[in-house]
């Protein structure tokens, strides 16, 4: 059973610039080239700017992608639908001077998960809705995930029942989106490590062979079932695990030599590569030997937002030392506090004695802090904070002291000792590995 054709996808994609280059860069990815593409999966506008001016730098696409959580027809736990988070990614965009034509939206993990709890059949008519209304609102690259159990399910959910499910989400995109001139691409596949890091101890197994062939082939049939076949050739990406994790406080490296069968798996298959999620904390190595490997998507999220945390608490160390009490943020115990009155973010992932669980609230890899930013007095702290270090620069020794990199990053004429560019700066450092990985970077 064969794939899509290269050309196919591309030439589908054609009317949107960011889409057929991301096609492109990854059909050189299947032609041996160290190229791929990075998914920035985070709301938060510090990110977000953070993202806009690694990409202008880098004159590449720029992916961004919600998840079925986050943004649905209901709100999500951002409050945002589908065509409001799009508006709100777009303005962010423009007061950036990012072009938009350059921006991928994706959405993530699209199928019944945030109404599992319910019936099939109505958990089914919800994630229908939600896809619909991505479609809808021009969100160019789905994933479709219908592999958890809804709440009258059997304890496993055959394959190919999880493949009729996504086959036939893919018929609403489709139909939502017939008249319009671009198509959606998709990304299908299951085997995802544990959204936002893993909560256990790590018991890692890379996706086998049989495994991805049964999933592709499951998936076919059921797309030709429902005469699909035209969608069928804009699958780019199908989701397996590699074998990366991380949990509260480690990281499992990517070990290519225990993917080696994988690697060269897909290459049996027409045009599609491997979509990576949880690559998170991933050093640069490795992050690079994924790309080489035809994982030509990675995703990434908590590192982002854990970046920017450092960069706030540093700030905050700064703040202590250089604004007199009575004016000072107090962000770190206004977080805190605020985690500790409302623990349903953080309590059921985090674990141990008080002191371990303050340790995890502040520090965590998995970072239950950035479901904790649009919080109404820790934005009014942030707020305070980035006002009290733009109006009173510190001196560069005391930046030195808590953001060693920032502050070199200052003293060459890289960024102003402006609070935000500091942040800014911060969370590039993760972005900047990731473009170097996907060739993104221009002159290397």
């Amino acid at each position: 059973m064969q794939g899509p054709k290269t050309s196919t996808v591309e030439e589908s994609s054609a009317s949107h610039s960011a889409v057929g280059e991301m096609c492109r860069l990854l059909a050189e990815n299947r032609a041996g080239k160290r190229r791929g593409i990075y998914s920035v999966c985070s709301a938060n506008r510090l990110v977000l700017e953070a993202a806009f001016a690694q990409a202008k730098q880098d004159q590449s696409p720029l992916l961004i992608e919600a998840t079925c959580n986050q943004v649905n027809q209901e709100g999500g736990y951002t409050g945002q639908t589908p065509a409001q988070f799009r508006d709100y990614v777009h303005t962010v965009a423009r007061e950036c001077n990012f072009v938009t034509d350059r921006l991928i939206l994706g959405g993530d993990h699209l199928g019944p998960n945030p109404w599992r709890t319910l019936p099939a059949e109505v958990a089914m008519e919800k994630a229908s809705a939600m896809v619909s209304a991505y479609a809808a609102a021009g969100f160019n690259k789905i994933h479709l995930d219908a592999s958890m159990r809804c709440g009258d399910d059997p304890r496993i959910l055959a394959n190919e029942e999880i493949a009729e499910r996504a086959a036939k989400l893919c018929e609403v995109a489709e139909a939502t989106t017939a008249k319009t001139s671009h198509k959606p691409v998709y990304v299908i596949g299951t085997e995802v490590p544990t959204p936002g890091g893993a909560q256990e101890e790590m018991e890692i197994e890379v996706t086998s062979t049989a495994s991805l062939k049964e999933t592709l082939d499951v998936h076919y049939r059921a797309f030709a079932r429902r005469d699909l076949l035209s969608a069928w050739e804009r699958i780019v990406g199908v989701v397996v695990q590699p074998g990366v994790e991380f949990g509260n406080e480690t990281v499992a490296d990517y070990l290519p030599a225990k993917a080696e069968e994988l690697i060269q798996a897909i290459l049996q298959r027409r045009s599609m590569v491997y979509e990576a999620h949880s690559t998170d904390y991933q050093t640069a190595d490795s992050l690079r030997q994924l790309v080489s490997g035809h994982f030509g998507i990675l995703k990434v999220g908590p590192e982002l937002t854990f970046m920017l945390r450092e960069g706030i608490f540093g700030l905050a160390r700064i703040e202590e030392e250089w604004v007199s009490g009575d004016r000072r943020s107090a962000i770190r115990s206004v977080i805190d506090r605020v985690m500790v009155e409302n623990p349903e973010n953080w309590k059921g992932y985090y674990h141990g004695n008080e002191s371990q669980l303050r340790i995890a609230r502040a520090y965590s890899l998995s970072d239950r802090i950035r479901y904790y930013w649009p919080n109404a007095e820790i934005s009014r702290s942030l707020a305070r904070l980035l006002q009290n270090l733009r109006e009173r620069p510190a001196p560069l020794p005391l930046v030195a002291q808590y953001l060693p990199r920032q502050a070199e990053a200052i003293r060459a004429g890289a960024i102003n000792n402006n609070p935000v560019a500091i942040i800014h700066h911060k969370v590039r450092e993760s972005l900047a590995r990731y473009a170097d990985a996907c060739g993104l970077v221009p002159g290397r």
